[in-house]
């Protein structure tokens, strides 16, 4: 089978594509060939037994979607995308890239005829309050950021695509990625990976909100197995309703520290500064807090069962020799 991964250069996306080359199959059917794609260069590992193609290009861009599904991928993992804070603060860059890019790629596969599976990475983004304390699965979806708003409008196509019998679309609303490796990026909840990943390394971090603040968060390792699962997921058993809230681990930041504490000691929560920013603020108070998941859950998604376990996880896959 051929491959597609868009954001193919991103921390996911690298992980992802390493865990397709170990295992080397999807659904019990071999892997003859990875295309890559990102819009900035990068380097991809080699393998014997799978061809690899790096692309590199805007998807938004005429007729780059278009070359990208050409070679009729049977699998496509869509995780390119501007993440939350770049969105909120450059609107045309947000739309261009995360709904322009969108429906340029989706637009290709139709008019390509055949119909892969689509895995899109979407986001709790979608939702927006006033919250209950628990998230139901058919809450409803007004957007408090353009990020969210863009999301939003990209699963609306995965699911009109998916229902017309141009491709076989999954839409997965990820909780936040934490314990993200390598420097912080633009996205607003980076603080969440921020206050973990620098004491652990030894250096300093800021915590820009209160600690009361609540989040659902998974590992990278479980993004991975989000993605792959949802690869040969029966869209039959999914039904109508395309676009799924995943499972993770809610807690406050507070809590976020105590594991932090529990698991590297009371020399690396010490390196946290708290310092208070209104921006980081202004968008983190409208975020969703806690989800059901149910169906998600039913569906076979797992994620972690609690946030030591997200510490340890990023400690032996990122911090182990």
């Amino acid at each position: 089978m051929r491959i597609l991964v868009t954001g193919a250069a991103g921390m996911v996306g690298r992980k992802l594509t390493r865990q397709l080359m170990e295992e080397g199959a999807v659904g019990g059917r071999a892997i003859a060939a990875l295309d890559l794609h990102d819009v900035v260069p990068f380097d991809a590992v080699s393998s014997p037994k799978i061809h690899v193609a790096v692309h590199v290009g805007d998807l938004s861009d005429v007729g780059a979607s278009a070359a990208l599904v050409a070679q009729r991928p049977d699998l496509i993992f869509h995780l390119a995308g501007v993440v939350s804070g770049e969105a909120e603060a450059n609107l045309e860059l947000g739309y261009r890239v995360n709904l322009d890019g969108t429906r340029a790629l989706f637009d290709a596969i139709r008019e390509a005829e055949y119909a892969p599976r689509v895995v899109f990475t979407s986001s709790i983004a979608v939702y927006g309050g006033p919250y209950p304390d628990v998230i139901p699965d058919d809450f409803h979806t007004v957007p408090l950021t353009s990020y969210g708003t863009q999301k939003l409008m990209s699963e609306a196509l995965l699911t009109d695509y998916t229902r017309r019998g141009y491709f076989d679309g999954i839409g997965l609303r990820f909780p936040t990625i934490c314990v993200r490796p390598g420097k912080p990026n633009k996205a607003a909840s980076g603080f969440f990976s921020n206050i973990i990943r620098e004491p652990l390394a030894g250096q300093p971090a800021v915590l820009p909100v209160p600690r009361d603040v609540m989040h659902t968060h998974a590992s990278p390792r479980s993004a991975v197995g989000f993605l792959m699962h949802a690869a040969t997921l029966d869209g039959a058993a999914v039904g109508p309703r395309r676009n799924i809230t995943l499972p993770g681990v809610a807690v406050t930041v507070g809590e976020q520290i105590e594991a932090l504490q529990r698991v590297a000691g009371s020399d690396a929560v010490a390196l946290i500064r708290e310092e208070h920013d209104d921006a980081i603020w202004a968008l983190v108070k409208n975020w969703p807090t806690r989800f059901e998941a149910r169906r998600a859950r039913e569906l076979g998604f797992t994620a972690e069962a609690s946030f030591d376990d997200i510490v340890r996880a990023h400690i032996e896959d990122e911090l182990s020799d």
